[in-house]
C-alpha cells in the first residue's frame, strides 16, 4: 500500500468527493432546488460513492473492501443515471450533464481497477 494510509489519500474517494461538491452545486441553484426528491437522490447518491469507498478501506478483509468497492461501482452508475432526469426538464444544461457523466465514468472505471487490482492480491489496491 505504497504511501496509502488514509482513505482519503486514495484518488478515487478524491475524485468521488470532487464530484459530490459539483453535485451539491448544481443542484443547489434554479429550478433544480426545488425537484426535492431528485435533488435529494442525486445528492445520496454521490456521497454513497465517496462513504463506501472509504467504508471499504477502513474494512479489515479484502472481500469486504472489494464488496463495498462494487456498491461505490454501483452508486456510481445511479448518478450517471439520475443526470437524465437532471438534464431532461433542463436543470441542468449539456456541459455540465456531460461533464457529471464522465467524472461518474472515470470514478467507476478507478474502482473497477481497484476491485481487479483486490482479487489479484496487489497492494497497489488502496492506491
Amino acid at each position: 500500500m505504497a504511501g496509502i494510509r488514509r482513505f482519503g489519500d486514495v484518488i478515487a474517494w478524491q475524485k468521488a468527493r470532487a464530484l459530490t461538491s459539483l453535485i451539491y452545486r448544481v443542484s443547489g441553484s434554479g429550478a433544480f432546488t426545488h425537484d426535492f426528491a431528485l435533488r435529494d437522490q442525486i445528492r445520496c447518491t454521490s456521497i454513497s460513492i465517496m462513504s463506501n469507498i472509504a467504508e471499504g478501506f477502513e474494512r479489515y478483509g479484502s472481500a469486504e473492501f472489494k464488496h463495498f468497492l462494487s456498491v461505490a461501482r454501483g452508486s456510481a452508475a445511479e448518478v450517471r443515471s439520475q443526470t437524465c432526469p437532471a438534464f431532461d426538464p433542463g436543470y441542468i444544461d449539456r456541459k455540465t450533464f456531460e461533464q457529471l457523466r464522465g467524472q461518474c465514468t472515470e470514478i467507476s472505471r478507478m474502482v473497477g481497477r481497484m476491485r481487479t487490482s483486490i482479487e489479484r492480491g496487489s497492494d497497489a489496491a488502496r492506491g
